[in-house]
């Protein structure tokens, strides 16, 4: 997929081409992977439509392809008010200092957008191509062109929550049309082609996909779509999408104990993200869309990063003996998740939204202590086994191994326990957060004794006390969202689609609370985009 792509180049990405000659983009390449000779029939089509899988399986993977360690969709997760940048590096920082180190060189944003429109324009050459001559049946061609445009409008989703404006193109870019001249396009109108393509995907995406786990559902389009209709206020819409995922019976929630480790302890939550749990053919009906990974796999694997950026680096805690000396008494284990680095950890509001007894706040969902598992780092007057709790009534603080971690994201590679990446499946999207959804759109309607039972569809999961109608505000929605979906939601997206997003952090977030400011709320479009943009001038966000 990648030797097809051809980026927007200069305004957009500054990537693949500078000049090339119409004759030299002509030439016959019978050996080579390009448009012209691959979007011929449907093995060709799939090729291309498994390279956007690809794509969007790096939002969780390194910013630059198989180098970067740096997790592309960070600027989602923290500087939020339930998340902040624990083992802080360069990224981090910009999310727990803003400020000057917000700005416009910040190299990864740079990747983030030429990642999204690099998606778009794949997706543009799909969709383009399957109107021109091929052998597709008009069966074959409308299913190609519902999975390419739902990740067109995917990719569009991601830069309007984080730009606001951005530029729209709907066509394919080549060498014969590269331009320097690109202008935003105001939000409102992405939006609208957002809408147009995902209304298109559902009606011809699949309801289920037995043959091939990893195919984007008509239940995660309507659940996008029921998000969008809210941020665009249309809230009737948002309740009716919403309600296509919640009541349709394949995409039920899984509410007892399910898959590989359903005879051990745990929960019917936690199962959820039990490695070998993700998809649907282990009995979990929850998931919308799971992005496949592989280990080992000829032509290429999908990893993500996500253990490593979310589970604390417990193998670094100092433990004191009774002799006044410190050791480190805890080994990296596939029992305590597998090797992390914890840039990325929960706020302490995030660790006190939880009820005693719900599930999701339980030691099967997070890593509250350890015991001590290092013979060579036992401290005196310790022993082997004794389990020792972590610190969770500070407040959240920079470079603190010593701090509870999600364990949503555990695994451990059966070759080496220490490697940096997962190879699991994991799921993007189920439908307990289209029931927050609903919830939501409930609550915008003035019926917040239906939004109540939407809600207490989680909390009877996850044994949690029922709310009544009275307790439902958009906090307490947006609360419930950090306790079913820590970690899992683009949290920024959802605190700026609800106008929450600059009072929480600095209600909840204790390092980038004090500093936050209004300019914020959107990410300074990368400089290097403006001065590509050669031939007319791109507006800033404002105060950058």
């Amino acid at each position: 997929m990648k030797a097809l792509t051809i980026t927007l180049q200069l305004a957009l990405t500054i990537s693949l081409i500078s000049s090339c000659s119409k004759d030299t983009l002509n030439e016959s390449s019978p050996n080579i992977l390009l448009a012209d000779n691959l979007y011929k029939d449907k093995a060709g089509f799939d090729a291309g439509l498994n390279g956007l899988y690809d794509e969007a399986r790096r939002s969780r993977s390194g910013s630059t392809y198989g180098g970067s360690t740096n997790l592309m969709l960070e600027p989602a997760f923290i500087g939020v008010d339930n998340a902040y940048g624990n083992y802080e590096d360069t990224y981090e920082k910009v999310f727990n200092s803003w400020g000057a180190n917000n700005n416009a060189s910040v190299i990864h944003y740079r990747y983030v957008w030429s990642w999204l429109y690099e998606t778009i324009n794949a997706a543009n050459t799909i969709i383009n191509r399957a109107g021109q001559p091929n052998s597709l049946t008009e069966t074959e061609k409308n299913q190609v062109l519902a999975e390419a445009r739902f990740f067109r409008g995917w990719a569009y989703r991601h830069l309007i929550y984080l730009w606001g404006d951005v530029p729209l193109t709907l066509e394919e870019s080549s060498g014969t049309n590269i331009r320097t001249d690109w202008q935003r396009t105001p939000v409102a109108e992405v939006r609208a082609a957002i809408e147009a393509d995902w209304l298109f995907a559902e009606q011809f995406l699949p309801e289920l996909s037995a043959a091939n786990p990893g195919k984007v559902l008509k239940g995660a389009v309507q659940h996008y779509l029921a998000e969008l209709y809210l941020a665009e206020g249309k809230n009737d819409k948002a309740r009716d999408y919403a309600l296509k995922v919640t009541t349709n019976p394949n995409y039920k929630l899984v509410t007892t104990r399910f898959g590989v480790n359903a005879a051990k302890p745990g929960t019917a939550f936690t199962d959820l993200f039990v490695d070998g749990n993700a998809n649907r053919s282990a009995g979990n009906t929850e998931a919308l869309w799971v992005l496949q990974n592989e280990l080992n796999v000829a032509g290429g694997e999908g990893n993500n990063i996500m253990r490593r950026y979310w589970v604390n680096r417990y193998y670094s805690i100092a433990v004191s003996g009774t002799d006044g000396k410190s050791k480190n008494p805890f080994a990296v284990s596939a029992d305590y998740g597998g090797r992390g680095i914890g840039r990325l950890s929960p706020t302490k509001f995030a660790l006190t939204l939880y009820d005693a007894n719900d599930d999701r706040g339980s030691d099967y969902a997070w890593r509250f202590s350890y015991a001590i598992n290092n013979p060579a780092g036992i401290p005196v007057g310790k022993n082997l086994g004794d389990v020792i709790q972590l610190d969770r009534t500070s407040n959240e603080k920079v470079t603190n191994p010593n701090w509870p971690s999600t364990r949503k994201w555990d695994y451990v590679s059966p070759q080496d326990v220490t490697v940096d990446r997962q190879y699991n499946d994991q799921m993007m999207v189920r439908s307990a957060e289209t029931f927050l959804i609903l919830a939501e759109a409930y609550l915008k309607l003035g019926a917040t004794d239906l939004a109540k039972d939407a809600i207490n569809a989680l909390r009877t999961r996850a044994h949690a006390a029922q709310v009544n109608a009275s307790q439902v505000t958009l906090d307490f929605i947006l609360d419930e969202r950090s306790r079913e979906l820590f970690s899992e939601e683009e949290r920024r997206y959802t605190l700026l689609r609800t106008g929450k997003w600059l009072e929480r952090v600095k209600l909840y977030n204790k390092i980038a609370g004090p500093v936050v400011q209004a300019r914020d709320l959107l990410l300074p479009i990368p400089q290097n985009v403006i001065d590509a943009n050669l031939t007319s001038k791109m507006a800033q966000n404002k105060d950058y």
